[in-house]
């Protein structure tokens, strides 16, 4: 197996922890030096807290590891393509590498909707690779999704029989 494919699946892992918690299961890790130094899954239904992207809790870890708050020559490797704050948060903690699974056709801001990481007109650039493990980092969210949706449908089902019986 190579480099990416290991580390991919140790953010997989991470997403894997999301799932279990019923949060959308997006995982990343952050590599320096052949180690991970950040790791972390989705926390937003958990805490109630926006901003715990399984990115942004990631690159906290790796800066307290390091002790700084730049990430030069790490990896950031995520199951799904980073949203519009993640990618800020990319470029300001200066991770030169990012390595992600499945597009984000909705919120994706590395190549989807906007270009946030190679745009010349920020004081940094990344270096992208898309598509590692791409089905598998797919196939998490769409069973997520489709499993949401069925639990919806039988709550709202559920919910219509009880209203029905009370009129009874």
């Amino acid at each position: 197996m190579n480099e990416h494919h290991h580390f991919m699946n140790e953010a997989l892992k991470e997403a894997e922890k999301a799932y279990a918690l019923g949060e959308v299961p997006i995982g990343a890790v952050i590599v320096y030096e052949g180690e991970i130094i950040g790791r972390a899954h989705n926390l937003r239904e958990t805490t109630q807290n926006a901003t715990t992207h399984a990115e942004l809790m990631a690159i906290q870890q790796a800066c307290d590891k390091i002790g700084s708050w730049r990430l030069e020559d790490t990896t950031l490797y995520v199951t799904l393509e980073p949203c519009p704050m993640c990618a800020g948060a990319i470029l300001q903690s200066r991770v030169p590498n990012v390595i992600y699974g499945a597009r984000d056709i909705k919120a994706g801001c590395v190549d989807s909707l906007y270009r946030l990481l190679n745009d010349s007109r920020f004081n940094h650039e990344c270096h992208v690779t898309e598509g590692v493990l791409a089905d598998e980092c797919g196939s998490i969210l769409t069973r997520f999704f489709q499993e949401l949706r069925a639990r919806k449908k039988a709550e709202k089902l559920a919910r219509k029989l009880a209203e029905q019986q009370e009129e009874v």
